[in-house]
């Protein structure tokens, strides 16, 4: 058996000295050798061993280093010796191909493994009921009548024979969108109106075509960075711009940088076939995905052969009409690579083709699809298919950039002449049956799993790629193809249409089921194996481009939009809005621009500079000491105070109330309202928008710094904050909130309501009153606690219950639930409500103590997965958010506060729950007095820092300490700071005495 290093010791064994013929009578010459050798110091052996020793040595060390510089082959070439002949030759060197090769290779064969959390939101037996469906938002470029809607709708029908509910949002208006709206809600959201969409109501997103880009701008900011967003690529465009470029040696690294954030911003990348992730590999960041058996080939098929003739294609590639020609297609997967199995495969039988087409009378020409066009890959090329045995002048080779639909016009039967495995059913050999050409393919198990031999295609043995003759016995014939070949051919059309439907649907199903994060209040759709849809919707597709007679429709229109794309100057993530409402779109400042402008700061600079040196050199003269307090005191008078009020505090002057929009990143700003009545909150730091006097929460509540409180108490958190020194930002008598999802899901205040709500405020005293306008949505099976449980894992009764009892102290063999009527009334949600000013500090009182006994219950549970609030990972991560964002309920019922619903479209306002209708109010507990006693007992552990757990305790963090006990320490400490400056001032004096220094009475 032969073994790596074997021939290094053969040679080692050439190489040492053996014993001649001529030993025996050399001996005593060498003994009296030996003997003086024996005499020289530092000599073990001889010099003849010790030489040849060394020599082995370097041999040995040198084959290991090119054995291991050495490619390890994949059994490609072991095939290929076995095929006999000479071997081919090695790959070109230079070239763009070894940029690619691996980062592709590894693109096309990543298998999608990802678990299905639909499933295991099944294994969890949700025993609560869900409240609504999984939403999918399907943003389109356009509603045309193309391939690509032809595929995205066909999915969109399964998903909603499934459960999903689906929006689709087009760019464009289209001719197909009757289509659409059998099945789905179709709405047209231009490019202005698109940072109003309010993301976070879908549960993923999934964009198709290149202008999806500018969603995905938007969806890179908070607060839709945990939406998952799967972007389907379809086109070429930007790939053969990113190839070119490249090519060119141009400069485009800002280009590209921005593409490959937008593509990384995304779950997944989906293209339909293994082509074109080569083209974008530049931009991959281990997210690409290729799901295979897209209604393109087909379609484009079909168009480009209603188009263009066959006979005028022929003529331009000079094949005369008689001419058999044979197209040699392969894998995508070998971009770069020498077509190796072609050469094992025409070696084989292109001798025996060539006899049965010369017995036939037959001229046959052979073309090769495969490379990637560059100069050296060509030239290795042309001494490949020296090797095919194949007669001069029958050769020609295009590469894998070329127009494959332009071939398929003209040949008459396609080779595939890879051998090897793939993980899907080969794109090109989909196309070649598609139009109407028998094939003639290896029974590799992706093949053999559609194409029966003799019905749909020829096969042949791919261990013995000979066989390929015998297939060819029963496509060629006299002077033209067989019958057989033409039924073939048509029988693999017909299979073609629909043949990888079911299984392309159903892995974009499954794709979503692994990347969608199912909610609590989700009602679970069906599973991908109940999907019934096995073909494309050819009918209504097929039926409205024969009405409109458009086959071509759209094909212009969507390259322009995708050069428009390309021409983008790469902006940044963040996203410059309007300071109205309105849809005004934002002129984003160009190259040139920013050229400009930083001349003409360089200019600047350098005349600022030169001033500067002037004025040292002039001499001025010296100022008295009074010009210099006058001069100082006027810059004083020129500078801001630090307390001066800005332009909206003077605009809420006089006003009875302020709401303040809760916010978390850029995205939600074309949410927020301006104007006096309302001020923003925002929970990022530094997040304010421009040019407004907006809230930094973080700034006031350092606790919110930290991300894992704030994203566990979420817009509550931002109420803590205001609460926090309320006189410091808030100085009005009642107070409202309002989060930004309000406006997403249409429930804000229209004008009329905010003009009733001002007239309210400003009448007579109402008394302790609640208004909220944003309803909980209950159906008459459900109550209160029922919905509370939907929207927190099935746990919110008991997780209440608990904290209410470790709030209170409560024995365990009593009741500690507050009871909530089912009486038909509205409940508040989305923390939209307005209250007088004191009865917003007392609800927050309430508030932190509960907040604090609910994290006591999870404060040995670091873990997000820990929460037992949520049942996907973001509802784990805000584990109470949807607890809190109730909670408003519970103490505005049992406290006995009035509670009225403001409708938000037409201002109307009436009574909810009214107090003489509450038969069980636990009064007693949402007593102030009582909270009032609760709070000072925590302040006084907290400062004397006896609270057992004090280094995870949340209540001192959640807003200010303060007890009576702390303003006695206060008012001593400040007594006794007065008392030794009394003292300090009393032995200065008597120092004074001692020294004999006695100030003189004035006016002497």
């Amino acid at each position: 058996m032969w073994r790596r290093g074997a021939h290094a010791d053969a040679d080692a064994a050439h190489h040492l000295p053996t014993a001649g013929p001529g030993a025996s009578s050399s001996s005593s010459a060498a003994a009296a050798g030996a003997a003086r050798r024996r005499r020289r110091p530092g000599l073990s052996c001889r010099p003849s061993h010790l030489f040849f020793a060394l020599l082995v040595a370097l041999f040995t060390a040198s084959l290991l280093v090119v054995w291991q510089l050495l490619p390890i082959g994949d059994g490609d070439g072991d095939a290929a010796a076995e095929g006999g002949g000479e071997p081919p030759p090695p790959p070109p060197e230079g070239g763009d191909g070894g940029v690619m090769r691996f980062s592709a290779s590894r693109v096309a064969l990543r298998a999608f493994d990802g678990e299905s959390r639909l499933a295991a939101a099944r294994s969890e037996r949700r025993r609560w009921a869900g409240l609504a469906p999984v939403r999918v938002a399907l943003a389109v470029g356009n509603l045309n009548v193309d391939a690509q809607s032809l595929m995205l709708a066909t999915v969109a029908k399964g998903l909603v024979g499934l459960g999903y509910e689906v929006e689709v949002l087009a760019l464009t208006d289209g001719k197909a969108r009757d289509i659409w709206e059998i099945f789905c809600l179709v709405n047209i959201a231009n490019i202005g109106t698109l940072k109003y969409v309010d993301w976070s109501k879908y549960n993923a997103v999934l964009l198709s075509s290149l202008e999806g880009k500018r969603v995905v701008s938007i969806l890179m900011q908070e607060p839709f960075r945990l939406i998952p967003v799967v972007w389907l690529i379809h086109e070429d465009t930007l790939g053969q711009h990113l190839r070119s470029y490249a090519e060119s040696n141009e400069s485009i690294s800002n280009v590209v940088e921005d593409w490959r954030a937008h593509f990384h911003a995304c779950t997944y990348v989906v293209f339909p076939d293994s082509y074109l992730p080569f083209l974008y590999s530049p931009l991959d960041s281990g997210n690409f995905l290729v799901i295979s058996g897209s209604p393109v080939d087909i379609w484009a098929a079909k168009r480009f052969g209603s188009s263009h003739s066959e006979e005028t294609i022929r003529k331009q590639h000079g094949i005369k009409e008689d001419d058999v020609v044979i197209l040699v297609i392969g894998s995508y997967l070998f971009f770069d690579h020498l077509p190796s199995d072609y050469a094992t495969v025409m070696r084989s039988s292109a001798p025996h083709i060539l006899d049965i087409a010369k017995s036939k009378n037959l001229r046959v020409q052979f073309v090769f699809f495969c490379g990637n066009g560059s100069d050296a890959y060509n030239s290795a090329f042309q001494e490949l298919a020296s090797h095919m045995g194949l007669p001069d002048g029958s050769i020609k080779q295009f590469s894998m950039t070329h127009d494959i639909r332009n071939l398929l016009m003209f040949v008459d039967v396609v080779v595939y002449g890879s051998l090897r495995q793939e993980p899907g059913f080969p794109p090109l050999l989909l196309r070649s049956m598609s139009s109407e050409i028998p094939i003639v393919a290896p029974n590799l198990t992706a093949i053999t799993k559609y194409v029966t031999d003799g019905v749909h295609g020829f096969l042949f043995d791919s261990a013995d790629p000979s066989t390929v003759s015998s297939a060819f016995v029963q496509i060629l014939g006299e002077k033209r193809l067989l019958d057989t070949a033409y039924s073939v051919a048509l029988e693999g059309k017909l299979l073609s249409k629909n043949m990888l439907a079911h299984d392309c649907i159903t892995a974009h199903i499954k794709l979503l089921e692994s990347v969608i994060h199912f909610p609590s209040y989700a009602k679970l759709p069906s599973s991908v194996s109940k999907v019934q849809e096995r073909t494309w919707l050819w009918d209504p597709f097929e039926m409205k481009a024969a009405l409109e007679n458009n086959l071509l429709e759209g094909e212009s229109h969507t390259s322009t939009k995708a050069v428009d794309i390309l021409r983008e100057f790469p902006q940044s993530n963040q996203t410059t809005y309007s300071d109205t409402n309105g849809t005004s779109s934002y002129d984003y400042p160009r190259l040139s621009d920013w050229n400009e402008l930083s001349e003409i700061e360089i200019f600047e600079d350098i005349e600022r500079r030169e001033m500067e040196e002037i004025d040292e050199r002039v001499e001025r003269p010296l100022l008295s000491w009074d010009e210099v307090y006058r001069n100082a005191r006027k810059s004083e008078r020129l500078k801001p105070e630090g307390n001066e009020r800005d332009e909206g505090e003077l605009e809420r002057t006089g006003q009875p109330v302020c709401i303040y929009e809760i916010y978390n990143g850029e995205g939600a700003w074309p949410f927020l309202h301006h104007g006096s009545l309302y001020r923003g909150v925002t929970l990022s730091k530094g997040g304010r928008r421009p040019r407004s006097d907006d809230v930094d929460a973080v700034t006031r509540l350092s606790v919110l710094d930290n991300p894992y409180y704030r994203d566990l108490l979420c817009e509550l958190g931002a109420m803590f904050a205001i609460a926090n020194r309320v006189d410091t930002v808030h100085k009005l008598p009642w107070i409202g909130f309002q989060s930004w999802r309000a406006a997403g899901r249409k429930v804000s205040l229209s004008e009329s309501a905010e003009e009733t709500l001002e007239e309210t405020t400003t009448g007579e005293n109402n008394g302790d009153v609640i208004y909220y306008w944003s309803p909980m949505d209950i159906d008459q099976t459900s109550d209160f606690w029922s919905m509370c449980d939907s929207l927190n894992a099935g746990n919110c009764r008991s997780l209440f219950e608990d904290a209410f009892r470790t709030m209170y102290g409560l024995p365990e063999n009593v009741s500690a639930l507050p009871p909530m009527p089912n009486d038909g009334d509205r409940w508040s949600t989305l923390h939209s409500w307005l209250m007088p000013t004191p009865s917003f500090l007392k609800f927050v009182m309430f508030s932190r103590i509960f907040v604090d006994s609910l994290h006591s219950l999870n404060v040995y549970r670091t873990e997000p997965a820990s929460c037992l609030l949520g049942a996907s990972e973001p509802e784990k991560r805000h584990c109470y958010c949807r607890i809190l964002e109730v909670l408003v309920n519970v103490w505005a019922y049992h406290s006995g506060r009035k509670m009225v619903y403001l409708d938000p479209f037409t201002g109307d306002i009436r009574e909810q729950h009214p107090l003489d209708e509450r038969t069980e109010m636990w009064v007693k507990f949402f007593d102030f007095t009582l909270l009032k006693s609760m709070d000072e007992d925590l302040a006084e552990e907290a400062d004397d820092g006896m609270h057992p757990g004090n280094d995870q305790w949340l209540w001192p963090l959640t807003g200010q300490v303060f007890w009576s006990g702390i303003a006695d320490r206060e008012r001593e400490e400040k007594y006794i700071k007065k008392l030794d400056k009394k003292l300090k001032n009393k032995v200065k004096l008597l120092e004074r005495q001692k020294s004999g220094y006695k100030q003189k009475p004035l006016g002497q």
